[in-house]
C-alpha cells in the first residue's frame, strides 16, 4: 500500500462495502462516517488503487445456480513454485479459488465447482499433471461470510463503552 496507512474511516469504508458494495452509496458510507459523499469516493478511489480494494464480485450461490458440488482439494506444491502456479491453477476449467497456505504440509486450496462428480475429477487430474499432489479432498455443503469484524467502527465503540 502507499504511505497512507488505514484509519478508521478506511474500514468503515471496507466494512460497508463487505456488507452490501452493490447498493452502499457512497452517500450512505458518508453518513455513516461522518465524512462527505466526494471524501468517500476519494478514499475508495485510493483502497482500490493501492490494494486493499481488490476489485467486486458477486457472491455466488453455486447449488442454486445449478452446480451443486463444491470441492476443497487441499494440495502440497514445492514451496518455491506455489505462489507461481495460481494463476495456471485458476485456469482450470471449474476452480473458483486458490488459496496459498503457510502451515502444514498443504500449502495450497484450491476450490472447485461443478454439477457432477465428473465435473471435479479432472481438476484434481490437471492438479497432480501440474506436479501437486493432492493430499485430501473435502466435499462442502454450504460457504457463508461475514464482513471482517475489525473493521466494523460502530461495534468497537461499543466495546469500548
Amino acid at each position: 500500500m502507499s504511505d497512507q496507512e488505514i484509519d478508521d474511516i478506511d474500514k468503515a469504508i471496507l466494512y460497508a462495502l463487505q456488507e452490501d458494495a452493490r447498493n452502499m452509496s457512497s452517500g450512505d458510507i458518508a453518513e455513516r462516517t461522518g465524512t462527505s459523499d466526494s471524501t468517500v469516493r476519494k478514499r475508495i478511489q485510493r483502497l482500490e488503487a493501492d490494494g486493499p480494494i481488490k476489485g467486486y464480485s458477486a457472491n455466488v450461490d453455486y447449488q442454486k445456480s445449478g452446480y451443486p458440488l463444491r470441492m476443497l482439494l487441499y494440495c502440497t506444491a514445492a514451496i518455491p513454485e506455489r505462489a507461481d502456479l495460481i494463476p495456471a491453477i485458476l485456469d482450470i476449467e471449474g476452480v473458483v479459488s486458490v488459496q496459498e497456505l503457510v502451515t502444514g504440509e498443504q500449502n495450497l486450496l484450491v476450490t472447485a465447482v461443478g454439477e457432477t462428480d465428473d465435473d471435479i475429477t479432472p481438476v484434481a487430474q490437471e492438479l497432480l499433471d501440474m506436479g501437486l499432489t493432492v493430499a485430501d479432498e473435502v466435499l462442502v455443503r454450504s460457504h457463508e461470510t461475514t464482513p471482517f469484524g475489525k473493521f466494523d467502527a460502530e461495534a468497537h465503540a461499543d466495546e469500548e463503552s
